[in-house]
């Protein structure tokens, strides 16, 4: 059985790839291998002029989710992609833009953050994904 993590991440408020990067790097400590498909918004999020940006929370947090989230801030939790680059020096952990979102928010792959290892479409992402359990984010 694949024993592989694959993450597709749709949304790109920080608390829903901050929960991304917490499965990924929980998931590279224990040695299961990662594979990150970006989409839509959460690809926009890992633009290299906007990867450190606040890119606000769910709306569900609520104030009170965003005191939590900048209590958890203040007092030294990693960034999302702080914690994606952790989990990248932890074990395999390959990100890759979806082609079509690159497309439709016109963007080249100089355009992004260095975190992102490259593209690919949804075809290559299921053959990539093989067995493994995938989740949708």
């Amino acid at each position: 059985m694949d024993d592989s993590l694959n993450l597709v991440l749709f949304s790109g408020t920080d608390d829903k790839l901050q929960a991304a990067a917490v499965l990924t790097a929980g998931a590279a400590a224990l040695g299961k291998p990662v594979h990150i498909f970006l989409q839509y918004w959460a690809l926009d999020s890992f633009r290299s002029d906007r990867v450190g940006a606040d890119h606000g929370l769910a709306p569900e947090a609520g104030p009170a989710g965003r005191a939590a989230v900048d209590a958890l801030a203040a007092d030294g939790q990693a960034s999302w992609a702080e914690t994606l680059r952790q989990a990248k020096d932890l074990g395999e952990v390959d990100i890759q833009a979806c082609s079509l979102s690159m497309d439709l928010l016109k963007l080249e792959p100089t355009d992004l953050d260095p975190l992102v290892d490259g593209v690919e479409g949804v075809t290559a992402f299921y053959l990539n994904a093989g067995e493994g359990q995938i989740v949708f984010i």
